[in-house]
């Protein structure tokens, strides 16, 4: 099963095979339609509130990190120290409502380099300085020479259900730290040595004390903050007594369709954005758009 996701549809082509050819490259950064993102360390800057790509002369001296292409157009990010970055730049976060769907693959893939980039310094076999290769997916060490890799977490995002069509409920929880109102589904990363289902049984009955049986794969979200890949399930409850763990869920409710599309419209009930996978797996089990997010 598998259903349009924001910054899983339309992606690019990273033409990773170009990644060692630097006579290429040079070709590439000399043609004035290459398009470049400029980030300092983990963050970016706008214009007039959208997100600015420039010509290679007039990006700054960086780290080149080679996205890819679509239609024919190379796109580039360079990445500059975080102290270069102005007033008013922003992280991922920050660019939801400034996200073009055309760019979003690019940027999702800028940000997940610039994050390992800036949290990967030092070996952790010798502790020497880190530099990037292969135009910035491979990071060697200057003093051993061992390389590393850029890093994806696994975790798991489920929609909760229980019953069947149209008389099932969807169970939503909530963090402590949330605003009043605010539910989204339950989520949490996979551990070594387990499963995708594991995972979903795991978490869902750790943090709402709900026994799941068959798990569903539902399509998944790449989520660079700082690395993670969010892979969403549809699950199905095979016990509804709900028992919160208090720590990462206060609050745990089971919702009809009904009691979803009235608490929504009245904003008693606080839905997750919908750029967020949680919004679409919520929306998948409810059939059709929903009002209010946040």
């Amino acid at each position: 099963m598998s259903a349009p996701i924001a910054f899983s549809v339309n992606t690019h082509d990273r033409i990773a095979e170009r990644r060692n050819d630097e006579a290429w490259f040079e070709q590439v950064w000399a043609d004035p339609a290459t398009r470049v993102l400029v980030l300092a360390g983990t963050r970016l800057g706008l214009v007039d509130d959208k997100v600015a790509w420039v010509s290679p002369d007039q990006a700054p001296e960086g780290i080149k990190v080679l996205l890819g292409e679509r239609d024919g157009q190379v796109r580039v990010a360079v990445i500059v120290p975080a102290e270069k970055a102005g007033e008013g730049w922003v992280g991922l976060r920050g660019l939801v409502s400034a996200i073009d769907e055309d760019e979003a693959s690019f940027l999702v893939h800028a940000f997940g380099i610039a994050e390992w980039i800036w949290a990967t310094r030092h070996c952790i076999r010798c502790g020497g300085l880190y530099e990037p290769m292969m135009l910035g997916h491979v990071l060697r060490c200057t003093d051993c020479g061992r390389e590393e890799f850029p890093r994806t977490d696994p975790a798991v995002i489920m929609v909760v259900t229980d019953g069947e069509y149209p008389d099932d409920r969807c169970l939503l929880g909530r963090h402590p730290a949330w605003p009043p109102g605010r539910y989204s589904t339950l989520a949490g990363f996979v551990e070594p040595g387990e499963s995708i289902e594991a995972a979903v049984r795991r978490e869902v009955l750790e943090e709402s004390g709900i026994h799941v049986g068959d798990v569903a794969y539902f399509g998944s979200q790449p989520w660079p903050l700082p690395r993670s890949l969010m892979i969403g399930c549809i699950a199905r409850a095979v016990s509804t007594e709900v028992s919160v763990d208090g720590h990462e869920i206060e609050d745990a409710q089971w919702f009809t369709r009904t009691e979803m599309r009235e608490q929504a419209e009245a904003g008693t009930l606080v839905l997750p954005g919908g750029i967020s996978i949680s919004r679409s797996l919520i929306e998948h089990w409810y059939g059709e758009a929903l009002p209010g997010q946040w």
